[in-house]
């Protein structure tokens, strides 16, 4: 197996074990309360510790997916490809952060429903760290521009077709689906970002698929 492909699948391999952890955590069949976090209330306690440590483990298989696109990024435009790479590291170490964090905001939120934990308390969280999970949809976004831009210029190993599995565009339709189709959506939209991961990393191994190249 080559390098191209075996980092591929690594970073494939992250985006659906972290979505199953993200999902154990956050899928709630009655909605998302956002009011004071309501909808951990009933998540019970073995699925927030069971996705809190699926997703810490698995985050960091994300840094293969990212090299695996700038593999098939270098040979059209080194510049941008090391910028998808910096860019994808970033956002996946301020990612794990953030989901590092949920498993204790569902105890949290649990312990205000039940009158012992302050307001407050769930107010400093919302500062520090929902700042993280919107700080990771502006990188991402950065990401995709440079990430079609490399790849309508051409000489990458991606075909043009593959401009349009960008994670921002992805991530967009399923928030999309979310309200359109919401029978479906409630089952992708609390793992989204990596619903979205596991849709370009597929795609990627399709179209590289008899591509090789060496780290």
């Amino acid at each position: 197996m080559n390098n191209l492909k075996r980092t591929g699948i690594i970073g494939l391999i992250g985006a659906v074990m972290v979505g199953i952890g993200e999902f154990l955590l956050h899928y709630n069949a009655a909605g998302y309360n956002e009011a004071h976090y309501g909808f951990f209330v009933s998540i019970a306690n073995w699925r927030l510790i069971t996705g809190h440590f699926i997703t810490v483990l698995f985050v960091p298989f994300y840094i293969a997916g990212y090299w695996h696109i700038y593999l098939a990024l270098k040979k059209g435009s080194n510049k941008m490809a090391l910028a998808v790479l910096i860019l994808g590291v970033f956002a996946f170490v301020i990612g794990g952060m953030w989901i590092g964090s949920r498993g204790m905001l569902g105890f949290m939120a649990k312990s205000y429903a039940a009158g012992e934990t302050s307001l407050a308390l769930l107010d400093k969280y919302q500062m520090l760290m929902e700042t993280l999970v919107q700080l990771l949809r502006v990188i991402v976004l950065a990401i995709s521009i440079v990430y079609v831009t490399a790849i309508l210029k051409g000489n990458t190993l991606y075909p043009k077709w593959m401009a349009w599995f960008n994670p921002v565009l992805i991530l967009a339709a399923v928030f999309l689906l979310f309200f359109l189709v919401p029978s479906i959506g409630i089952f992708l939209a609390p793992t989204a970002m990596n619903v979205t991961h596991v849709i370009v990393f597929s795609a990627s191994l399709i179209a590289l698929k008899n591509k090789q190249t060496a780290l």
